[in-house]
């Protein structure tokens, strides 16, 4: 399928009727920015129900990062549901969770383990959080959380505790769960302390040392710090390494355990299997979803044999680490480390390379950021000021779509480019001209 080919006005007659359908039925809660409906996917391009054709950027959420439907990862399951769909892995055995628990112990870089890691298997990113926390609090004996402003961790109430990207996702929910403390991210283009980038030295970590451990909580009974190595509904935020080092350093003398947040950053999307790789950072726990399974629903906490050791019926998973879900799960592991990974290295840094070429263009530009292919580019109405052009973004967006191109905004005015991770030069290419196409139009 060659995108982008838009055959019908968006919607096509078909897509609206199945999005008059939706709203009758399905719940208000889902946000939709604009109506795509899906029919099917192959690598980095998507069809819908009427034949357009479109260069997807949103990897369902960065999920689908071998692109939609591999045919390995297709096979996989298939292979796998012939045999049998389910049995549960809080109860009884079965060989495909065993195998995948022994893949992640060889692959995820925690602290001190030295190949001793465990995995608690559930279903989403959000129930790895849970289970982070949880573990903490267990292994610590300690109660309280550190997470930072503009994290998005989840939307179930321990991890809408953590989170604190929009007001509107905590609103009418109250009360949180106690414990819970915010310090600034180090959000560099907009320093939460006043100081350039390039002169940092994550003062903003200061926060935690000389107004939460003085004020408001003693860091002997703080169980975690958790954090995104690059926020991302935030507004794919990448600080210096030095904040991840100092981070370290701080939960190592005070006894803390590191939670590192890979959800959406992990799997290859920042062109390292995991995005704490490029600050050289070990944290003690980490949580994975979204791109582990190429589409399945799976969500992963893993940590030192050591941390991980609550007794039976502690926290359990009557879907968690599904066989189907595992199977697909390995071939994607096997996928991005045989050359997936390396081509999002390759393809985001040329995707950086032309959108900030853009920047001559379109003041509006104010930022381009990003790992691999996690990017996130900030739309402001004056570079001086920093004002945000939060409008200006949504119109962009819909732009994006009208002329064949997958995209959502990230945080308050950027938009993020996060498409599959076989993602083509050419298609990189297109993408960029039509972002190009879409600014343009904002001024007629």
């Amino acid at each position: 399928m060659k995108a982008p080919a838009i055959k019908t006005p968006l919607p096509g007659p078909n897509a609206a009727r199945i999005v008059a359908r939706d709203q009758r039925v399905v719940s208000t809660s889902y946000t939709r920015d604009y109506p795509f409906v899906m029919a099917r996917g192959d690598g980095a391009v998507v069809e819908d129900v009427d034949g357009n054709l479109f260069i997807d950027c949103a990897a369902g959420i960065a999920v689908t990062g071998t692109g939609h439907s591999h045919p390995d990862v297709v096979r996989a399951i298939e292979g796998q549901a012939r045999k049998y769909l389910h049995m549960s892995g809080t109860d009884f055995y079965y060989e495909p969770q065993v195998e995948l628990a022994e893949t992640l112990a060889g692959l995820v870089p925690i602290a001190g383990a030295g190949g001793q890691v465990r995995s608690f298997f559930g279903n989403s990113g959000t129930e790895a959080v849970e289970a982070a926390i949880k573990l903490a609090r267990y292994a610590s004996k300690r109660f309280n959380v550190i997470a930072f402003l503009g994290s998005f961790h989840g939307r179930t109430l321990g991890a809408l505790s953590a989170t604190s990207s929009k007001a509107l996702q905590r609103r009418g929910f109250g009360p949180m769960m106690p414990g819970v403390f915010h310090a600034p991210f180090a959000t560099c283009y907009r320093c939460p302390v006043g100081l350039r980038p390039e002169t940092c030295q994550a003062e903003c970590l200061g926060f935690v040392e000389d107004q939460l451990f003085v004020h408001l909580v003693s860091p002997d009974e703080v169980a975690a710090v958790l954090v995104e190595p690059i926020q991302g509904e935030g507004g794919y935020l990448v600080p210096a390494r030095v904040f991840h080092q100092r981070l370290r350093e701080l939960t190592s003398r005070h006894g803390i355990l590191l939670v590192a947040d890979e959800v959406q950053t992990g799997m290859g999307r920042t062109g390292k299997m995991f995005a704490c790789e490029h600050f050289d950072v070990e944290p003690d726990i980490m949580t994975l979803a979204k791109g582990i399974a190429s589409g399945m629903p799976l969500g992963v906490c893993s940590a030192s044999a050591d941390v991980m050791s609550w007794p039976p019926g502690a926290h359990a998973s009557t879907f968690g680490g599904n066989p189907v879900s595992a199977a697909a799960a390995l071939a994607t592991i096997r996928l991005l480390q045989n050359g997936i990974v390396d081509n999002a290295a390759a393809v985001g840094a040329h995707m950086l390379d032309r959108l900030r070429e853009l920047m001559d263009r379109h003041p509006i530009i104010g930022d381009v950021r990003g790992k691999g292919l996690m990017i996130g580019v900030e739309l402001v109405r004056d570079r001086a000021t920093k004002e945000r052009a939060t409008e200006e973004r949504n119109r962009v967006v819909q732009a994006m779509f009208q002329r064949g191109v997958l995209a959502l905004g990230a945080g308050r005015n950027a938009i993020r480019f996060a498409p599959p991770l076989v993602l083509t030069i050419d298609q990189a290419d297109s993408v960029v001209d039509i972002f190009d196409q879409s600014l343009a139009a904002l001024s007629t």
